[in-house]
């Protein structure tokens, strides 16, 4: 599993005129920093707008979701059971299909080659999930601490806003952990929806070193070692949080 990631960091180290040498180096004998230049030089736009986009589709999504898990979990509307199935439905749906769908309604709309319009497409994928997540953890919530709320004279929007959300820290760091990283590796909706746009996310600059008679792998490689430390660099920090939020609702005392 991690030799893709370690031969991913090897290219980006190898000279281009050793690209394709047989057999390939196992290590960088003679490496070069260059794929990390054009990195510097030609991808920290395309990096601003993929860290806009994926902050944007978090935002997006926990204002979404959130208040909709509260009411699934805690305010038991009618229909409720129906809409978890809907959502769960949701999330089965191939992403092209959901893109091909997109690119007719932003082409009507004007919405078409925009980071924002990006950030609208990206939150229909990690909606359904933080609904799900978020329905999970607020059903494990003591109804007493809500109930105990109400008594204290707090209506429902600000027992949700002062008691059920900050104890759903768990949820609220595993449902934006994940809904930044389908932001941030998103390429379907990218190169459909903002294909023609002047803010592109990173998976459009990688793929500007790809053409018909020329690929150059190195900065390939180099943009994808960049691309993927903000990734890495949050599950690790966020771990022993999404795995408390993952499995919350699992086991019933």
């Amino acid at each position: 599993m991690l030799f893709p990631v370690y031969w991913m960091i090897n290219v980006s180290l190898t000279p281009q005129q050793d690209m394709r040498k047989d057999p390939p180096d196992l290590f960088p004998l003679h490496p070069t920093f260059q794929g990390y230049q054009a990195v510097l030089n030609d991808q920290l736009p395309y990096l601003l707008t993929s860290l806009l986009i994926g902050l944007g589709t978090v935002a997006l999504t926990l204002a979404v979701s959130a208040p909709a898990a509260y009411a699934l979990a805690k305010l038991r509307p009618r229909g409720g059971g129906v809409l978890g199935m809907v959502l769960l439905i949701a999330q089965m749906i191939p992403g092209i299909v959901m893109a091909m769908g997109f690119y007719g309604i932003f082409l009507n709309f004007g919405l078409m080659n925009s980071w924002w319009g990006l950030i609208i497409a990206d939150s229909t994928i990690a909606v359904p999930f933080g609904v799900m997540i978020f329905t999970a953890f607020m059903s494990g919530i003591p109804d007493e601490l809500t109930a105990a709320a109400l008594i204290d004279g707090a209506g429902s929007i600000r027992t949700f806003w002062s008691v059920v959300l900050p104890v759903s820290r768990n949820a609220l760091v595993t449902v934006s952990l994940f809904s930044f990283l389908w932001a941030w590796s998103d390429f379907v909706f990218a190169n459909t929806l903002d294909s023609g746009g002047s803010m592109q996310p990173i998976t459009l600059g990688i793929y500007r070193y790809i053409g018909n008679n020329n690929q150059e792998w190195n900065a390939i490689m180099a943009t994808a070692v960049v691309a993927s430390i903000p990734a890495a660099l949050l599950l690790v920090l966020a771990q022993r949080y999404v795995a408390a939020g993952v499995t919350a609702g699992a086991v019933k005392d």
